[in-house]
């Protein structure tokens, strides 16, 4: 009609705005509350709320110990997310996750290569500490 895609067109996980969230949007929160082990001292150290030697220390012990809880924990935002997008467009079915697989597919490999990113940068920036 007026050269835009009806509501029904543009797909679940897609909605920008108040109409739901966007695929990268919920695969970085996931990848980042995955990685908050060593992001979050890195964040304090790179804000100067504690030095680079403590931020390290506590990453270390946060990744040696809880790394697969906060793993856990990103898997789980990336579900809640999925699964709250999905709802909101009333395709919370068999059905309505076949028609997006592609998409949570593309979710699951944002989540994945975010991880993967902050991952290096933590690592790199320990290094330097």
């Amino acid at each position: 009609m007026n050269g835009q895609p009806s509501r029904a067109d543009r797909g679940p996980l897609r909605a920008p705005g108040r109409n739901g969230l966007s695929t990268v949007r919920i695969g970085v929160a996931g990848g980042l509350v995955g990685m908050l082990c060593c992001v979050g001292p890195t964040v304090l150290a790179l804000l100067g709320v504690v030095s680079a030697g403590t931020a390290f220390v506590w990453a270390t012990d946060l990744y040696d110990g809880y790394a697969w809880w906060f793993r856990l924990a990103g898997l789980a935002v990336v579900i809640v997310l999925v699964w709250w997008s999905l709802r909101r467009r009333g395709q919370c079915s068999i059905s309505g996750v076949r028609k997006v697989r592609w998409r949570l597919l593309g979710v699951l490999a944002v989540a994945v290569a975010t991880y993967g990113v902050l991952y290096a940068v933590t690592t790199w920036l320990g290094a330097l500490a």
